[in-house]
């Protein structure tokens, strides 16, 4: 069989983390051993039966099997703007302000190819989420890092970055709640991003994948709450996350008009818009009941409480995350985040992911998810302790 060559801007992806990181676990769980999998980041619950409903009823419809409106259905376009109305007292306006996604991970990707031509530069935070490095690269732009660091509550530091770096950059990503780090933004660091975005003629993407989930009653600010931030970027959201749809593949961006007209331009070409039935499940989940997205959020709350009191009892110090379904944790002196991982998926059966997966800021800790039961958490905890390498 003849071997075709792969185009240079594929073999200069870099490599899927997450894939990797799978494919290593189920190793280990087809030897036939009991893994707890606290390294990956796909919810765990159902997606709520009335969203469910809502698309069973949805799919039997003659006009759902048809092409969908390029550019996404306006009823589904309409409830983007009356969630965010709800949710954040954001005005969007659904014909020009809206683009649906493919997922969030979708919207991420393609950004840079929109905005960026070769050689530009893009800001992007570390650690971060790996599937920004892949966008930058499809679009030959080149990365400057930011780091994120626990004294400045992982959030970039605008003053340490030099101001080269940010005459040239076109483009910043933002992503609050944190993935990895578990961090929140407040209103205040949000006014300076717009401060720093209109100086530099610079535009912001602020990826809000887990903009449902935030601890002890705070919930979690929108960057378009900001005055001026649809002046600046946008706002990516996904439905995986708040209502467990992440099999959907169903999201959006919504802010910049400009933004959102070459996002739509790009899928034009790519795409004929998503499934109806998925539209209009979709619509279910932003305008119905949301007390799914409440218990939800309470859930999480009393894993992240099993998973911090116990690591703490053993003498593990760590700290609760403010926001998202993960805990970043430092790893034991002596340890890289690598070597630690693979300590604990080789000797006790427990999956984590190294934070240097996530960037080399990453280096020193290591992600959990909180995508498990209490009874697995708490077991996993266990399994930890009896490994003997924190004093109580």
């Amino acid at each position: 069989m003849k071997i075709y060559k792969q185009a240079e801007r594929v073999q200069e992806l870099p490599k899927q983390f997450f894939a990797s990181l799978t494919e290593k676990v189920q190793k280990v769980v087809n030897e036939g051993h009991d893994v707890i999998n606290l390294g990956q980041g796909n919810p765990d619950q159902p997606t709520p039966p009335h969203i469910v409903e809502a698309m069973r009823e949805a799919v039997k419809s003659p006009g759902n099997h048809k092409y969908s409106p390029f550019r996404g259905q306006t009823s589904f376009k309409e409830a983007i703007a009356a969630f965010y109305k709800r949710e954040y007292g954001v005005d969007i306006n659904p014909d020009d302000e809206v683009a649906v996604l493919f997922g969030g991970k979708a919207g991420l990707v393609e950004i840079p190819q929109v905005l960026l031509n070769p050689g530009d530069k893009v800001l992007v935070p570390d650690p971060g989420y790996p599937d920004y490095l892949s966008g930058v690269s499809l679009s030959g732009a080149e990365m400057v890092k930011m780091p994120l660091e626990e004294d400045n509550h992982f959030l970039p530091d605008y003053d340490s970055i030099p101001e080269e770096d940010f005459q040239k950059a076109k483009l910043m990503f933002l992503n609050y709640p944190n993935n990895p780090t578990g961090a929140v933004a407040s209103h205040e660091f949000f006014r300076d991003t717009v401060s720093v975005a209109s100086k530099h003629d610079m535009c912001i993407v602020h990826d809000f994948a887990y903009g449902a989930i935030g601890f002890e009653g705070r919930k979690p600010v929108s960057f378009l709450e900001t005055d001026g931030a649809k002046d600046v970027g946008i706002e990516i959201y996904t439905l995986s996350k708040t209502y467990n749809m992440a099999g959907w593949r169903i999201g959006f961006a919504v802010g910049n008009k400009s933004v959102i007209e070459a996002l739509n331009i790009l899928q034009d070409h790519l795409y004929v818009s998503l499934f109806g039935a998925i539209q209009e499940a979709a619509v279910t989940a932003l305008l119905g009941p949301q007390k799914c997205v409440d218990e939800l959020v309470a859930m999480y709350e009393r894993r992240r409480k099993t998973l911090i009191d116990g690591l703490q009892r053993i003498g593990w110090d760590v700290n609760a995350p403010a926001g998202s379904f993960f805990a970043w944790l430092k790893v034991p002196t002596g340890f890289s985040s690598v070597e630690f991982a693979d300590l604990l998926l080789k000797e006790i059966k427990v999956a984590v992911a190294p934070g240097v997966g996530f960037g080399e800021h990453g280096e020193g800790y290591v992600r959990v998810g909180l995508l498990t039961s209490i009874e697995r958490i708490e077991e996993a905890v266990d399994r930890i302790e009896n490994l003997k390498l924190f004093d109580k």
